[in-house]
């Protein structure tokens, strides 16, 4: 899969070095479950998490922008700088890559321009704040975007980031990174780096393939 092994030469040092990308801080992730999952949240807001159990904590996570057009890249999730052997494609239960043709890929679809990456337990805390806000303000709910997401990324109708970690309760750690998706609507592949003793040290979705030469 030619996607695999550009990432592999784009992050084979373990920081992105690229004339063609900017990089972010943008946080860190609390993972409460170990089970992680990427999704557009309003398209797909009970989305399966990766097979792949990752660490628990808080981790640092980074926005990769494409210079030239200021659009988001790639996500990334850090779990440890131990040195990276392999890479893979992230997969849901089911999921087999002896089943793609050389450029096909496994990932999400994004419907809303917006990507998000998260611990399972934060998927289900959203979910429970949309019914609550429902239930509470009835023929009033504007829908969990306005309700939750929008006050994020816009003020006064302007848009003041590109990305944010948001928390569906402010008296809970459980947060969540959310993103524009690269150009906005399409279908997107996460990729999973390991050690030598096949424990995650990154998780990174991407939306903008840089080429690598």
């Amino acid at each position: 899969m030619k996607h695999l092994e550009n990432i592999e030469k784009l992050f084979a040092k373990g920081n992105v070095e690229s004339p063609l990308l900017e990089t972010f801080d943008s946080g860190e992730l609390y993972i409460s479950s170990g089970k992680i999952l990427a999704c557009d949240p309003l398209l797909t807001p009970n989305k399966e998490a990766f097979t792949q159990s990752f660490p628990k904590g808080k981790f640092p996570t980074f926005i990769h922008k494409e210079r030239e057009s200021n659009t988001i890249a790639y996500a990334e999730v850090c779990f440890s700088k131990h040195p990276i052997v392999k890479w893979e494609m992230a997969l849901t239960q089911g999921q087999d890559t002896k089943n793609l043709e050389e450029e096909e890929i496994f990932g999400y679809p994004v419907e809303s321009g917006m990507g998000c990456l998260m611990d399972e337990d934060s998927q289900t805390l959203t979910n429970q704040l949309e019914k609550e806000l429902y239930e509470k303000k009835g023929n009033q709910f504007l829908g969990i975007y306005e309700e939750f997401f929008h006050n994020y990324f816009y003020e006064k109708d302007k848009m003041i980031t590109q990305y944010n970690l948001l928390k569906p309760y402010s008296d809970k750690e459980n947060n969540l990174l959310a993103f524009e998706a690269g150009y906005g609507e399409g279908f997107y592949a996460s990729y999973i780096a390991y050690d030598k003793d096949q424990k995650p040290v990154k998780l990174i979705s991407e939306f903008i393939e840089i080429v690598v030469d």
